[in-house]
C-alpha cells in the first residue's frame, strides 16, 4: 500500500469540498507550489485514492424526496448466486447503494424516489424480483439528518 503524507491527505481533503478547485488555489490551500501539487494530484489519481469528480445534486429540488432503506435476505449465498444478484441490481437506476453486509440479512440498499407509490411500485416490480431474493425489510427515512 502507497503511505500518503499530510500533503497527500490535505489535497484530498481539499478536493472532497470543492472538486472544481483549480491546481492555483489547490497548491494554497495545502501550502505546495503548482507544479508540485499537480505532480502529487496525477499521482493520487493515478493510483486510484482519487478515482472520480461528481456534481453533487439537490435531490428534493430534482423532486425525489421519498429514501428508504431495506434490508434484503437471498435463498443463497453461493458465488453464483451473489454474482448475480450483484450484477441485476446494478441495473436498477432508483437503488442508490448497495451494500452487503455481515448481518441477519445479505443486503442493505439505499433506494430513492419522488413518494411512497413510486417506492411500492420499485419494491414490488423490480427489487422484489432480483435474482435469489425471498425476504425484504424497508425503513422509512423520515428526515436525513447528515447525508454526504
Amino acid at each position: 500500500m502507497n503511505k500518503l503524507d499530510r500533503h497527500d491527505l490535505a489535497i484530498i481533503a481539499a478536493l472532497q469540498k470543492d472538486g472544481r478547485m483549480t491546481i492555483t488555489a489547490l497548491s494554497e490551500q495545502v501550502g505546495l507550489s503548482s507544479t508540485p501539487c499537480q505532480i502529487r494530484l496525477k499521482r493520487l489519481q493515478k493510483q486510484g485514492f482519487i478515482t472520480g469528480y461528481v456534481a453533487l445534486v439537490n435531490k428534493t429540488k430534482l423532486g425525489l424526496d421519498h429514501v428508504a432503506f431495506v434490508q434484503v435476505t437471498l435463498a443463497s449465498t453461493n458465488s453464483k448466486a451473489l454474482a448475480a444478484f450483484n450484477a441485476a441490481v446494478c441495473t436498477i437506476a432508483e437503488i442508490e447503494q448497495c451494500h452487503m453486509t455481515a448481518a441477519s440479512f445479505d443486503y442493505l440498499l439505499k433506494v430513492r424516489t419522488k413518494d411512497m407509490a413510486s417506492y411500492r411500485a420499485v419494491l414490488g416490480e423490480k427489487i422484489s424480483s432480483l435474482p435469489h431474493v425471498v425476504q425484504t425489510s424497508t425503513f422509512v427515512v423520515m428526515e436525513s439528518v447528515k447525508d454526504v
